[in-house]
C-alpha cells in the first residue's frame, strides 16, 4: 500500500511539474505577448474602475479564462506591471480559477443546472464583494514593491564579442518570462511537492467519512482539506462526485471544491513571491470563508 501511495505521489509530482512549467512560461510569454500589443494605459483604463461595473468584468473575465490557481499568477504579475485597478485585480484572482469554463462544464454535467448556478453566483458575488473590501481597506500596500517592477531581459547590455546584439521583440519577451520563471521556481517546486505528497497519503475514504453528513464539522473540515489537496479542474469534480458517492455531504464537497479550486497551495506558495503575509492570511480567509459559506448555504437553499 505504501509502495504504491509513493507511486502515486512520485506520478503527481512528475505530472504537475511539467504542467505548471509548462502553463507558466505559456501564459507569461502570452502575457508578455498581450502587454506588447495592448498598452498598459487600456488594461488600467477597463481594470480601474472603482464602480461596480469594474468589478463585475474582472469577475466575468477571470470566468471566461481557462486557468487554474496556479497559473493565475503569472497573468496577476502582468496586471500589476500595467497598474490595473487593486481591487478588480483580487476580484480576477479569486474569480478566474473558481469560475473556468472546465468547472462549470463539468459542474453542470456532474451535478446539475440548479447546483451550478448556486455555485456559480456564490463565487461571482464573494470574488467582487471581497476585491472591493480589500480595496477599501488598503490592502494594496501588502504587494510587495518589486511586483510591480519589469524584469530585465539582461545583464550586461546584451554585449557579444563586443558588438550589442538587440534581441527582437519576441526574444525581449521570452527572456523576460524566463526571469519570471526561474523568480518563482522554488516556491512552484515546494508547493508541488507538498501537494502531492498530500495527494498520494491521504485516502478518499478519510476524506469522505471526517465529512459525511452526520458530522456537524463537516463543511468547515472539508474546505481546510480542500486547500493541500491540490486538484486540477479536470479532475476536482470527478473526484468530487465519487466522494459524494461514497457518503460525503454535498454542502462539504462544495466546501471542498471551493477551497481546493480557489487555494491550492502551490498557489498560496506562489503568491509569496507577489504578497506579504498580510495578504497571504486575507485571500486564505476569503476563500476559506466562501468555501464554508457555501457549503452551509447549499443545506439551507437545497435542503
Amino acid at each position: 500500500m505504501t509502495a504504491e501511495m509513493l507511486q502515486d505521489t512520485l506520478n503527481m509530482f512528475l505530472f504537475l511539474a511539467v504542467e505548471l512549467t509548462l502553463l507558466f512560461l505559456a501564459i507569461s510569454y502570452l502575457v508578455g505577448v498581450l502587454q506588447y500589443y495592448i498598452p498598459p494605459s487600456k488594461i488600467e483604463q477597463i481594470l480601474s474602475s472603482k464602480k461596480g461595473r469594474g468589478y463585475l468584468i474582472a469577475g466575468f473575465l477571470g470566468a471566461i479564462t481557462p486557468f487554474c490557481s496556479c497559473s493565475t499568477i503569472p497573468f496577476l504579475k502582468g496586471l500589476l506591471r500595467a497598474k490595473a485597478g487593486f481591487g478588480t485585480m483580487m476580484v480576477f484572482l479569486f474569480a478566474s480559477p473558481l469560475l473556468n469554463p472546465v468547472i462549470i462544464g463539468l459542474f453542470a454535467v456532474t451535478f446539475g443546472l440548479k447546483v451550478t448556478l448556486f455555485y456559480f453566483a456564490v463565487a461571482m458575488g464573494v470574488s467582487v464583494l471581497a476585491g472591493y473590501l480589500l480595496d477599501k481597506f488598503g490592502f494594496e500596500r501588502y504587494v510587495k514593491a518589486d511586483a510591480y517592477m519589469t524584469t530585465q531581459s539582461s545583464r550586461c547590455g546584451s554585449q557579444c564579442g563586443g558588438r550589442k546584439a538587440k534581441p527582437n521583440k519576441w526574444m525581449k519577451i521570452w527572456l523576460s518570462t524566463w526571469q519570471d520563471f526561474k523568480k518563482v521556481l522554488p516556491y512552484l517546486l515546494v508547493g508541488i511537492a507538498l501537494g502531492s505528497i498530500i495527494y498520494g497519503f491521504m485516502p478518499t475514504e478519510f476524506i469522505a467519512r471526517v465529512a459525511s453528513d452526520s458530522n456537524p464539522f463537516a463543511v468547515p473540515i472539508a474546505a481546510v482539506i480542500g486547500i493541500p489537496l491540490y486538484i486540477r479542474a479536470e479532475a476536482v469534480i470527478p473526484l468530487s462526485a465519487a466522494l459524494a458517492a461514497k457518503g460525503m455531504g454535498l454542502g462539504a464537497v462544495m466546501a471542498l471544491i471551493i477551497g481546493s479550486a480557489g487555494a491550492s497551495l502551490t498557489e498560496v506558495i506562489l503568491l509569496k513571491s507577489i504578497f506579504k503575509h498580510q495578504m497571504i492570511v486575507a485571500f486564505l480567509t476569503v476563500i476559506l470563508g466562501m468555501a464554508i459559506g457555501a457549503g452551509y448555504l447549499y443545506y439551507f437553499v437545497f435542503s
